[in-house]
């Protein structure tokens, strides 16, 4: 069995893998991407990035290669509550960032991302499936590729292989769920005739029911549809497609938009709970992305959350020599804006989604203060995690002084 040693071994070449494999190996570091998929498919999650993502993509130097792959800037967000009136704003001046979102679809974001990394000077080896993990100082990755087995080695090992990931496992990383309360159904659309500098969202929170439209240029739209666990069935396959559209059609969205769109990708439907890890380096493997925290997909979090993983090791890895202490350094920092994202998650969650008596009278007491200051709910989602959640911010978010 050959072995072969680098500085740093990504298992996934996915936004995470290939993003830090490209900025590592700028800097000199000798990077291994596995990646299992030989083609890139149509996962229907992770398709826009917000104002506060787009920000750290420009800070790693990885958003002239998404707009390149084919994202497009949108500068307008719209959401409607109870079939009302939508409520319009402007990313660029509404923002901290004071940058729009970037709509991109997902296989063209990876393949893009993953042939950088390689004209970075990263080693790609595409088809090739991790069989274990060995942590410690110098550990092991053993995988196989054309059913030959090979042994690689190196300072570090990076987990950016998703929700699902095998290195939480391997890496001895102990799992956090929240429970199960909705699920998301996903597809995209042609020819959906939707303004495309303009994201659009319509719930009903009384139903619990929430229907998503991003843009892809083109007249490509990924039109997702959250609803309750409770309801039972999960969307899926041809046959639900017309009841997904009709059901996002009672929550708003307006009918003109689906009655002539062609379906262009599979309908699936997931779960929105949210998983993580806390600190997630443990024995020279680190955890990125998804792999570290994946959080509802309802509120689109997961590409901003993903590149500021990326920017944040980045930064330690370069400052610190020991990478013990970058990955420390790392992991303390992603905790920290890991738990406002989630937390604000679910205290909008509770708001929003959740249904029942107790639910309404939430709403009732937070809602009408939220409309005579809009920001007592904060800017989490558009504008990022970086700000307290101690009391007072609850007590305002909730209207509860």
């Amino acid at each position: 069995m050959a072995s072969t040693d680098y500085d740093i071994i990504t298992i996934g070449g996915g936004l995470g893998g290939a993003a830090l494999a490209k900025v590592m190996a700028e800097h000199g570091a000798r990077v291994l991407v596995l990646e299992s998929e030989l083609n890139f498919k149509d996962r229907i999650r992770g398709e826009v990035m917000m104002s506060w993502g787009v920000a750290d993509a420009k800070a790693l130097g990885i958003y002239e290669c998404m707009k390149a792959a084919g994202g497009v800037e949108v500068e307008y967000g719209e959401q409607s509550q109870d079939r009302g009136e939508p409520n319009r704003r402007h990313y660029p001046t509404s923002t901290i960032q004071e940058t729009p979102r970037l709509n991109i679809f997902h296989p063209d974001l990876q393949e893009a991302l993953l042939e950088a990394a390689s004209g970075a000077g990263a080693v790609v080896r595409r088809g090739t499936r991790v069989q274990r993990v060995e942590p410690g100082d110098s550990p092991k990755v053993i995988a196989t590729s054309n059913g030959n087995e090979q042994e690689f080695t190196s300072r570090l090992v990076v987990g950016a292989d998703g929700r699902f990931s095998r290195t939480r496992g391997w890496g001895g990383f102990e799992v956090q769920k929240n429970p199960e309360q909705s699920f998301i159904a996903g597809i995209l659309f042609n020819d959906m005739p939707m303004p495309e500098n303009t994201s659009e969202s319509f719930r009903v929170p009384d139903q619990g029911t929430t229907a998503l439209l991003f843009p892809l240029g083109g007249g490509k739209v990924r039109a997702y549809l959250c609803y309750p666990t409770a309801r039972g069935n999960q969307l899926s396959g041809a046959k639900d497609i017309q009841r997904f559209s009709e059901l996002s059609v009672e929550t708003g969205a307006p009918a003109i938009y689906y009655q002539d769109a062609a379906p262009a990708g599979p309908l699936a439907s997931f779960s929105t709970a949210s998983i993580w890890v806390e600190s997630p380096f443990k024995d020279n493997v680190v955890l990125v992305g998804d792999a570290a925290g994946a959080t509802d997909p309802t509120w689109g979090q997961g590409l901003s959350l993903t590149v500021r993983d990326v920017r944040v090791l980045r930064d330690n890895l370069l400052r610190f020599e020991d990478w013990n202490e970058a990955g420390q350094a790392y992991a303390q920092e992603h905790d920290k804006y890991f738990n406002v994202m989630n937390t604000v998650q679910s205290w909008i969650e509770r708001l929003l989604i959740m249904t029942g008596s107790e639910a309404e009278a939430r709403r009732a007491q937070a809602m009408p203060l939220w409309r005579e200051d809009p920001s007592r709910r904060g800017d989490t989602f558009a504008s990022g995690p970086d700000h307290p959640i101690d009391e007072t911010f609850r007590r305002r978010f909730f209207g509860e002084e």
